[in-house]
């Protein structure tokens, strides 16, 4: 194991931020404590959970929440599965994402390939989702039916789920690369009455057409009523004789007008979507109140997002961080919005829009950074990325490389803030916050009001050690169950089974002597050699440091009664993966994690299956080389990336 005390920090908060920020004024405002103190966010930590209808109710008014608490802040607060925050609150979503500072004040800004397109005011905001509402209502749409959208990363598709948050709709999202059987399997669960679609969308400097799958989609999900085009690409020209189909400014012509509708705190807001790899996917229903109070929480208390904050995350429509992101209009930010590759611009793109945009939280995906650093830039050195203040990161654990990249290369002297939680609970479980150091390596702590530990297999809270991270306690951002699941009973087996009452999260995890968290991977991804349990990022963190390889997956293959470490390789263009190269990566593997990590075979491919949102599917790898179906291969960016790995002989005896 690791030695903590060796461990480097990166950043400490000056006395002066600890007290400017908004954690450091709430934590003298709510709890009485002395952000300056030794240990402030530890205290702070522990004050959260001790009381939790004291904590979430102080969250509600530091967070300028809008709408009626009502009388009880947490019932059946002993029974985890069934708890309730505020259960007779009233708030209405959209209202509070979008009835904050002044009308003039710059809402969105839109960005794609080919640069900034335009951007919003407050007021254009609530003009375009107020008409949303209206257009919805005027089709039939009532509180509690659902909306679809398949669109890019764009206002209209933000105007779209407030106007659907304002009148009580509920909104799910997928970004438009999702094929018609991946459109059909999410959508076609939860029974839309409206699906909101552009006809194209440009990646990597081509354009794809959408248009031609809609009517494919419509004829696969009966419920819908009206399709809804936007013309992005500007290649709707034929959608049939269709009468459902109607062009997004005709929609939009019914006007305005429509008053907020105060609606329970725990009204479903949005459907979002397990990956599905593994099957059909789970279709997590997540509340107005919860998802709210939880995210306005991280964004301005962990984030120090605020009225002059230009906040930024890499995403797309079908990823929570979309949802995330979202939330920070609720504290007066500016958000920044990005539809293309990441990659664009020479791989520069992002770095110009924190350049331009002049944004001051820059949130990406660890692989990203990974990819960033191994082709050479300097961003730091190309942009003026001086009014970055903190650097987000997720998707995947962020590699010790990847702190000390950030911080050389790209923002030194922000706070590197990476986190971890997901779709299950759109939010994080463990995250940066302004008071405390940063340690390469490692998240810098649970979240306020997260009552995180980590658990051995007898279900014993451990630190220093690997485990399960579980959450002990109940929190508002819990789902309000799955889809056609009405007793609750795969919501329960789910996250409750494990350790009964307790959410297991199914994260393999280290809480630090310091109290800094560590990621190693999915826990049903974990290796288990000889019977010791590994977490593929472990073996990640030292194989992303051999400049050769650009990518790599680790899966175990089934050998009788054992298991043996398979590492498979994408090289760099001209690479070849020779026995000294082989030798090269079990020697840093060996050194730098200890000799059980290192694999029994290392194997070059050609590509690797990712998610629509970029995370490494291990599962689905480890199906294709025991010649078992991958469920769901439409869940996939890049599903024919699996035929890298089908009746390969070297995975034969």
């Amino acid at each position: 194991m690791k030695q903590q005390t060796q461990t480097r920090i990166l950043w400490t908060p000056t006395d002066a931020q600890k007290t400017s920020c908004r954690m450091g004024r709430f934590a003298k405002a709510a709890a009485g404590l002395d952000p300056l103190m030794p240990d402030a966010y530890a205290e702070l930590h522990e004050w959260s959970i001790a009381d939790l209808p004291r904590f979430w109710s102080a969250v509600w008014k530091a967070c300028f929440m809008k709408g009626d608490p009502g009388a009880q802040v947490l019932r059946n607060g002993g029974n985890m599965p069934d708890a309730q925050f505020f259960p007779d609150g009233r708030i209405n979503a959209a209202e509070n994402l979008i009835e904050r500072g002044h009308p003039s004040d710059e809402a969105v800004v839109f960005w794609t390939e080919d640069g900034r397109q335009y951007a919003w005011s407050r007021a254009q905001l609530k003009e375009q989702a107020g008409r949303f509402a209206a257009a919805y209502l005027a089709h039939g749409v009532r509180e509690g039916d659902r909306i679809a959208a398949i669109m890019p990363n764009m206002p209209q598709t933000l105007a779209a789920f407030l106007g659907a948050a304002w009148i009580g709709a509920v909104f799910s999202s997928a970004s438009p690369d999702f094929g018609v059987g991946g459109v059909t399997d999410r959508f076609g669960q939860i029974e839309p009455k409206i699906l909101i679609a552009c006809d194209g969308y440009r990646y990597g400097g081509k354009s794809f057409d959408v248009g031609t799958k809609l009517p494919a989609i419509a004829g696969n999900i009966p419920s819908l009523q009206h399709i809804i085009v936007e013309p992005f690409a500007g290649t709707a020209a034929d959608l049939g004789q269709d009468e459902r189909f109607i062009p997004l400014d005709a929609f939009l012509e019914t006007g305005a007008g429509v008053p907020y509708k105060a609606l329970p705190f725990n009204h479903p807001l949005y459907i979002l979507f397990s990956s599905g790899t593994t099957g059909k996917p789970k279709c997590i229903i997540h509340s107005a109140g919860g998802a709210l109070l939880q995210q306005f929480k991280e964004h301005q208390l962990h984030c120090d997002n605020g009225p002059q904050s230009r906040v930024f995350f890499f995403t797309t429509c079908g990823w929570m961080m979309w949802n995330w992101l979202v939330a920070g209009l609720g504290g007066g930010s500016t958000i920044i919005l990005y539809d293309g590759s990441p990659f664009a611009m020479d791989g520069r793109v992002l770095f110009r829009i924190a350049d331009r945009e002049k944004c001051d939280y820059f949130g990406i995906s660890a692989k990203w950074i990974d990819a960033v650093h191994k082709s050479g830039q300097h961003p730091a050195r190309e942009h003026d990325l001086s009014s970055i203040r903190m650097i987000g990161s997720t998707g995947s654990p962020l590699s010790p490389e990847g702190f000390a990249f950030i911080a050389r290369e790209i923002a030194p002297g922000a706070q590197i803030a990476s986190m971890s939680g997901g779709t299950d609970i759109v939010s994080c479980f463990v995250l940066g916050n302004p008071l405390s150091p940063v340690y390469e390596g490692e998240i810098q702590g649970p979240g306020l009001g997260m009552a995180v530990e980590v658990w051995n297999e007898e279900g014993k809270p451990v630190v220093g050690e690997k485990g399960e991270l579980v959450c002990v306690k109940p929190f508002p951002s819990q789902p309000l169950g799955f889809w056609n699941d009405p007793e609750k009973s795969r919501y329960r087996a789910a996250y409750f089974e494990h350790f009964p009452g307790i959410w297991r999260h199914g994260d393999w995890a280290e809480i630090t002597e310091h109290g800094g968290v560590i990621i190693y991977g999915r826990s049903d991804a974990t290796l288990n050699p000889g019977g010791v349990r590994i977490g593929t990022a472990e073996i990640y963190n030292q194989v992303e440091q051999i400049p050769q390889v650009l990518d790599s997956v680790c899966v175990g293959q089934d050998q009788g009664d054992d298991v043996r470490v398979v590492l498979f390789v994408v090289l760099r263009e001209g690479e070849t993966l020779t026995d000294d190269l082989i030798k090269q990566i079990k020697a840093k593997i060996r050194s730098g994690a200890s000799p059980r990590h290192v694999p029994a075979l290392i194997v070059q491919v050609a590509d690797i299956p990712r998610t629509k949102s970029g995370k490494i599917t291990e599962l689905a790898v480890r199906d294709v080389i025991h010649g078992r179906a991958v469920k769901n291969a439409s869940a996939l960016a890049n599903p024919e990336a699996l035929d890298n790995f089908r009746d390969l002989p070297e995975l034969r005896g």
